[in-house]
């Protein structure tokens, strides 16, 4: 099972139209993340990899500058927060 996630993936990076632009508000792009964590970890966290992106890749994050430390942060609908690092770089400027 572990290979048809991955195989899946790889035949979505394969036929996803070139000229369609990235939507994904992560720095790494959530195939690429669920990718990963599928290979280095196994199906399961794939699978826990693949609800988490899917539930929070969405609209519904609120990007803000920190007073702070004055670093971009983001907001995610589930409450968590990424750091400037982890946001996809279209969404900083």
């Amino acid at each position: 099972m572990k290979h048809l996630l991955l195989l899946s993936i790889k035949a979505y990076w394969k036929f996803k139209p070139k000229d369609k632009p990235a939507r994904c508000i992560f720095r790494k792009s959530c195939s690429h993340y669920v990718y990963e964590e599928t290979k280095r970890k196994g199906l399961l966290a794939g699978i826990k990899a693949l609800k988490y992106r899917f539930n929070n890749c969405t609209y519904g994050y609120e990007l803000y500058l920190n007073p702070i430390s004055e670093n971009k942060q983001m907001l995610l609908k589930n409450g968590e927060v990424l750091e400037e690092e982890e946001i996809a770089k279209r969404l900083l400027y």
